[in-house]
């Protein structure tokens, strides 16, 4: 595979991750029973699964997800906020979405409804860590704290997961149509690290 071709196949991911994440803004300020209905770990998965430098896999949705973090952030409290109590929590469980979409090797719709499974099972149980720690928690700083965290969270994950379905199957299901139109973003990558 050329390095035009690599570039234009990474280019076209990109746009695709930034489109998702772009989403994030189409209801924002309000809440509603919806809250967390959100491409992120849609993302994540996307990226894992299809950058094949492992460096583009993490960097591109990390960045994406801090970039519209920053947006949603700024509707929110008309400021500024880089990092919020907890984001160390989240963000991690982020990467480890990554990590999940890396293991996908063949995009159908069982690996992707077992890794939206998995990436929700891990946002679960990493970000709410992050509930019980930060400052001003409505959870005791205790294990059964953190239990009382995850029950609390049970309406938001299911969000998630029907949002990793949604935005999964669109991500995955797009691109892989597009490649069957588009021979450019196929990748082979024996051929890929022949030309590195």
């Amino acid at each position: 595979m050329s390095l035009e071709k690599i570039n234009i196949r990474n280019s076209i991911l990109i746009l695709i991750i930034v489109a998702a994440a772009a989403t994030r803004f189409l209801h924002l300020g309000s809440f509603s029973s919806w809250t967390n209905f959100t491409p992120l770990g849609a993302m994540a998965m996307f990226g894992g699964a299809y950058f094949s430098d492992k460096v583009k896999a993490y960097a591109v949705p990390l960045i994406t997800l801090f970039v519209s973090d920053l947006v949603v952030n700024y509707a929110y409290y008309q400021k500024i906020v880089l990092f919020y109590d907890g984001a160390f929590w989240v963000y991690l469980s982020f990467i480890f979405m990554v990590l999940v979409g890396t293991f996908i090797k063949k995009a159908n719709f069982a690996n992707v409804l077992i890794a939206s499974v998995v990436t929700v099972f891990i946002h679960w149980i990493v970000s709410d860590i992050g509930a019980v720690l930060m400052v001003g928690s409505m959870y005791p700083k205790s294990f059964a704290g953190y239990l009382q965290a995850l029950i609390g969270a049970i309406p938001f994950e299911r969000n998630l997961l029907v949002s990793n379905l949604v935005y999964g199957l669109l991500m995955f299901g797009g691109f892989e149509y597009a490649k069957t139109k588009f021979p450019a973003l196929s990748f082979n990558k024996q051929q890929a690290i022949q030309h590195s």
